[in-house]
């Protein structure tokens, strides 16, 4: 009997030292809780139904090309079909475009020259946290040194020289053109990139970031390289 009571005491105890270490440990461990304040977390709320407004656009604009190409008959989906593939080169940057937009000088700093610091070109690091800036605002196109930068395109140090698609960006002074939707939209993307700190990261390689006023009339030059198509296949007639 005395065994029994001993076994039951000792299963007791156990059961009680597990659940104390479990509520210290949750103790010494709390929960993250979000220290946001109410305006950052409107910021964030605001930039998600904006994703999804862009979202709800883009599957208006495919439902629609579905309901042009049921409509059509056989002459006329020849025609649409041509000016998907023409949209989409535009798209992927593979057209010349012009449109509203601003250009950026970047040039070596007053002080670099004064002092003679040798003029270096931009780093890697720099021209992708300029772009990753920029990709802050949709639907812009942009032209870099006279290298369009599209989805695909890449920016590498080969060799010891930032290159964009391959391509060396020259060492400054050289020019990047930013072409956006509208009028309004390069007025915002001039006030932003006043305002951006990436401005001091340009400066901190003796180099200066000249933003123009906004013009209603940019160009900018087609991507030039070809697409490689790795997944599609063209149908034989037929099938």
């Amino acid at each position: 009997m005395g065994k029994t009571i001993h076994w039951k005491f000792t299963v007791i105890l156990l059961i009680v030292g597990f659940m104390v270490a479990v509520q210290f440990n949750s103790m010494q461990k709390p929960e993250e809780r979000d220290t946001r304040d109410i305006w950052a977390i409107r910021h964030e709320l605001s930039t998600e139904k904006q994703y999804h407004s862009e979202l709800l656009t883009e599957i208006r604009e495919l439902d629609q090309t579905i309901s042009t190409y049921k409509s059509l008959n056989d002459t006329n989906a020849g025609k649409a079909l041509s000016e998907t593939v023409d949209n989409l080169y535009k798209q992927a940057g593979m057209t010349t475009i012009s449109g509203p937009g601003i250009i950026l000088n970047v040039r070596p700093s007053a002080e670099s020259v004064a002092f003679g610091v040798p003029i270096t070109g931009i780093s890697p690091d720099l021209l992708t946290r300029f772009v990753n800036e920029l990709n802050r605002f949709k639907g812009i196109s942009l032209e870099i040194d006279g290298k369009r930068f599209t989805t695909l395109s890449s920016i590498r140090d080969i060799n010891g020289v930032t290159s964009v698609n391959g391509l060396h960006i020259s060492t400054p002074p050289f020019t990047i053109k930013i072409i956006t939707p509208t009028m309004e939209d390069s007025e915002k993307l001039y006030n932003f990139l006043s305002a951006s700190t990436i401005r001091d990261d340009f400066y901190l390689d003796n180099l200066l970031l000249v933003i123009g006023k906004p013009e209603a009339n940019i160009e900018i030059r087609g991507y030039k390289e070809r697409f490689e198509n790795q997944f599609l296949r063209e149908i034989p007639k037929g099938e």
